[in-house]
């Protein structure tokens, strides 16, 4: 597992290729990113079925009750069949975007 924190996110990247040990292992870390928003780079698993990314829900419910946001980033065929609490998207930077709109929403009391 790579973690990369730059200011208020931090972005964890698989390093093992073992996507059920690596859900496991940021569970079981989620202490230590609970002040950060988060963002789950799932890019080292091409063409990932749509069910093994929603398996990252229950971790997303989770972090955003601590009002920070969490976004998994993914090479979906099917972002619509994503559940609807989990914010995924296919690249790095709209990652980063989608953190700066949450944090701007959260500011303005959205």
């Amino acid at each position: 597992m790579k973690v990369d924190q730059k200011g208020h996110t931090t972005t964890i990247k698989d390093t093992q290729g073992d996507l059920t040990s690596f859900l496991a292992k940021i569970v079981h870390e989620h202490k230590s990113f609970e002040k950060q928003n988060l963002i789950v780079d799932l890019l080292a698993y091409p063409s990932l079925a749509v069910a093994r990314v929603n398996e990252f829900a229950d971790l997303s419910k989770l972090h955003l009750k601590g009002k920070k946001s969490f976004v998994v980033v993914a090479d979906c065929a099917d972002f619509n069949a994503v559940k609807s609490k989990l914010t995924v998207v296919p690249t790095l930077l709209e990652a980063h975007d989608m953190i700066e709109m949450e944090e701007i929403e959260r500011d303005l009391g959205f």
